[in-house]
């Protein structure tokens, strides 16, 4: 008679027979394409509308709203999290009297035909709320320090309140995006072509409006735009609502071949992409940016919230929205996950599986699996964080549940609350060691109160076990993306 052979034992000696070479040792795996990055939260305090452009002499460019509304301020670093401390720079002031003389709002600053050009919004001095839309042009190599030559007003196909203004080149046609009002029907985002970095030309198309209840608490706004392209489609995402714990994240997609100055070619989000979080702590996230990691592998939202919800009196009064960075991740569809506004301090990082790299570290029901197609973002998020037990360990905490950390019991891998307790300390610290499949690479979390056991995925589940062949090696790998 012969032996029964399990299943498992079949693929771990067909998964050992592929990743052992002759000499015996794993094979090394490739590391995925967009490998972790990770920001300390916030990045800068009392900036609103934050803009951040990476520009090819190395540098990244950052803009903000100021609390008082009477400059434009800018800073720059080689890289993001350095935009922090990097000192800033007044590189334009109100005028005293006539147009551009109050409100001054959402800078944002851009290289275009080999000149910088800095958009902002701005009252005038004897009408604050007379909101219009400018630019500012610089020749110089260093826009902290360069000479800035007024535009003058950018003009639309009427004359309304307008502003938010962005700019994006497209298969060879620049385009201008922006909010405004409408006299005689529904405001919201336009689009129109460009023939000058100030200047549109033909007519512009309403794109979106305020139609759905979470774009209509407190005011029915649609407002500060911003596109980021990828995967064969064009995205526009916009913020709604009040600017308190109401503000959000709205998107409008469209083909990368389509016509987009058609309404038609845009279909727009019935549900926030983006918006306030109880439990993380933050609210009215909006009026966003898009930028690029260092290594240019990761796509990366640049975004203003407050970390608290009551507010007293008119929002805009209240000075202390933050600029804040995470990591964008992207759906099996090619479109954009957000996920929620992570907690402050250290932004999570995703832990996908070596041998099924579609598969990441999730929880649900507080068991932890691993699993593909995570569009819940945040189960799948987890900050590796100084482990509760000391000693050099390493704690991974729920982004989506903060205070709860992956620890095991019974050697099976849960979410749980930290309960202050020496036994769940112990439980959920790892040491972290180089990837036992892949030491270049990969990561591997070694038990501290169970020496030799490592955190595995076994039939999705998590425990942690001891390794010993070449599969055990592989299901305790994971890389931090």
């Amino acid at each position: 008679m012969r032996p029964r052979i399990s299943r498992r034992t079949l693929l771990a000696a067909s998964a050992a027979m592929v990743v052992l070479g002759v000499t015996g040792t794993p094979a090394h795996a490739a590391a995925p394409a967009s490998p972790a990055v990770t920001f300390t939260n916030p990045i800068a305090l009392q900036r609103a509308d934050p803009h951040v452009f990476r520009h090819t002499d190395g540098f990244y460019y950052f803009t903000a709203t100021v609390p008082a509304y009477d400059r434009i301020v800018m800073r720059r670093a080689t890289t993001l999290q350095g935009l922090a401390t990097a000192p800033e720079t007044t590189i334009w002031t109100k005028h005293a009297s006539g147009e551009m003389g109050a409100h001054i709002w959402a800078p944002e600053v851009h290289f275009i035909d080999g000149k910088w050009h800095v958009y902002f919004s701005a009252g005038a001095a004897n009408d604050k709320w007379k909101i219009r839309m400018y630019a500012l042009e610089a020749g110089a190599a260093n826009p902290l320090t360069a000479t800035w030559t007024e535009k003058g007003r950018i003009t639309t196909n009427w004359d309304s309140w307008s502003l938010d203004h962005t700019t994006f080149a497209h298969n060879g046609t620049r385009y201008l995006v922006w909010a405004q009002s409408n006299p005689s029907g529904p405001g919201g985002i336009y689009l129109a072509k460009m023939s000058s970095p100030w200047t549109i030309t033909g007519s512009q198309v309403l794109l979106s409006t305020p139609e759905f209840a979470w774009e209509k608490q407190g005011f029915a706004v649609n407002e500060g735009p911003a596109v980021l392209r990828k995967n064969g489609k064009v995205f526009i995402t916009y913020s709604a609502s009040a600017t308190d714990a109401n503000y959000c994240l709205g998107m409008l997609t469209a083909d990368a071949t389509a016509d987009l100055l058609d309404p038609a070619s845009w279909t727009k989000s019935a549900q926030p992409v983006f918006q306030s979080n109880e439990a993380t702590g933050q609210y009215g996230p909006g009026h966003n940016s898009f930028t690029v990691s260092e290594d240019g592998k990761s796509d990366i939202l640049v975004h203003h919230d407050r970390d608290y919800k009551n507010i007293s009196g008119d929002p805009l009064n209240d000075p202390n929205r933050r600029t804040r960075f995470q990591k964008i991740y992207w759906n099996a569809d090619g479109t954009p996950n957000f996920g929620i506004p992570v907690a402050d301090g250290l932004t999570p990082v995703r832990l996908s599986s070596y041998n099924f790299p579609d598969r990441y570290i999730r929880h649900r029901n507080f068991r932890a699996r691993t699993e593909a197609n995570v569009t819940n973002l945040a189960d799948s998020q987890f900050r590796i964080m100084p482990g509760l037990a000391g000693t050099g360990t390493v704690s991974l905490e729920s982004a989506n549940y903060p205070g709860h950390y992956l620890r095991h019991k019974n050697f099976e891998v849960w979410v749980q609350k930290n309960d202050g307790t020496t036994a769940f300390k112990d439980d959920a610290s790892f040491h972290q060691r180089a990837g036992l499949a892949d030491p270049a690479d990969g990561l591997s979390f070694e038990s501290l109160n169970f020496p030799g056991r490592y955190l595995r995925h076994r039939d999705n589940l998590l425990y942690t076990q001891p390794v010993s062949t070449a599969l055990d090696r592989q299901d305790a790998t994971y890389y931090a993306e």
